[in-house]
């Protein structure tokens, strides 16, 4: 009975050796290794493996033989058509065996993706996410106290977040730097508000609309608050896997109030008691995002707005960033802003220059 026992053992740990090997993608190198395991993704310059004992491989065409998939694998090519089933391959090329047309031949050179099933859904998902879903981004905050000589506080927030589909991209952020010292007179040092949400929707490969909508408020410009509305057509100028650059312009409708100082004793917060601007303006700028290194990204966006009622006035807003990535949350962020208008207030400066660094908590929906 313990001779029949171990038998049966050995015999079952075979069948199941066997039969993880027969459900596997076959590998085979030129150098004569083989390997099992999964096919994942890939391109037309190489592939991704997934091995119990290795983990991801990631194997060059070059290096490769013969491959054997009982998986069907999505196979994009360069026409644009995508061809699905089992797949080997033989004299540089993939032999995808589909359902419904045959046996179709994918040269290595004609390849752009390849996609196991799993993959494949998770790319289509991020394609058209729902509105809830999908979001990237993060929060940063920078924090600051001096005393002694001095009593300083200073407190910089900032949000944003960006939604992108095949087709369109929503775009929100948020920002607050508050300082204040309290041995001067005013006490506040500076009291910035911004915020905004833009959407994009692209009209084919290169070109797309947008719409959005921007909101300031600047203590020390008096600015209650400033109000954008902007539309126009934008391009897509540079797009690779470090660097995505887009120019846009369109027309814009400002509403801006100005306190002109303190408000009178007793007036309602919502009572306009300064001056009121309303006027059309051009809205003309860019957006760059530059991949630096394995951990650090560059955004910049610079916007110009020249008053079309009012020529020879305009304003101007450049934004400069930078995240370096510590872990998978946590990231250092730099960000300068320099915020100009042609003609402020009477008593206040054109420009406006801030310099914030803090923490960076990133985050995915």
């Amino acid at each position: 009975m313990g001779v029949l026992r171990k038998w049966q053992g050995l015999t079952l740990l075979a069948f199941a050796f066997l039969v993880s090997n027969v459900f596997a993608d076959q590998v085979t190198l030129k150098n004569g290794d083989h390997l099992t395991g999964t096919i994942v993704k890939g391109d037309g310059k190489s592939i991704v493996l997934h091995t119990d004992a290795a983990g991801d491989v990631t194997l060059p065409f070059s290096s490769i033989q013969e491959i054997k998939t009982d998986q069907q694998l999505h196979i994009g090519l360069k026409n644009g058509k995508t061809v699905v089933g089992p797949v080997t391959s033989s004299d540089g090329k993939l032999e995808v065996a589909t359902k419904n047309a045959g046996t179709v031949e994918a040269p290595e050179a004609d390849i752009t993706v390849i996609r196991n099933d799993a993959e494949e859904t998770a790319w289509e998902k991020a394609q058209h996410p729902g509105l809830l879903h999908g979001w990237t981004g993060g929060a940063n905050v920078g924090f600051s106290v001096a005393r002694g000589n001095s009593e300083t506080e200073n407190l910089a927030l900032a949000f944003n977040a960006v939604h992108t589909s095949a087709n369109d991209k929503w775009t929100l952020y948020a920002t607050s730097i508050d300082t204040t010292n309290n041995l001067a007179t005013p006490s506040t040092v500076a009291n910035l508000e911004t915020g905004g949400l833009r959407y994009d929707h692209n009209l084919n490969a290169r070109a797309f609309v947008f719409a959005s909508v921007d909101y300031m408020a600047n203590a020390l410009q008096y600015l209650d608050l400033r109000s954008i509305y902007s539309g126009g057509f934008g391009a897509h100028v540079l797009k690779n896997a470090n660097t995505t650059l887009d120019v846009f312009g369109g027309v814009n409708y400002t509403h801006e109030t100005y306190s002109n100082g303190a408000p009178l004793p007793g007036t309602p917060f919502f009572v306009s008691y300064g001056i009121t601007n309303r006027f059309v303006a051009l809205t003309i700028g860019d957006q760059l995002t530059q991949q630096l290194g394995k951990s650090t990204v560059l955004n910049e966006t610079a916007t110009f707005f020249p008053d079309l009622q009012q020529t020879g006035q305009y304003r101007a807003i450049v934004n400069i960033g930078t995240v370096t990535k510590l872990n998978k949350v946590l990231g250092w962020q730099n960000q300068f802003n320099d915020i100009y208008d042609s003609n402020p207030p009477i008593g206040t400066k054109t420009n406006d220059v801030i310099f914030t660094t803090g923490l960076n908590l990133t985050f995915a929906r």
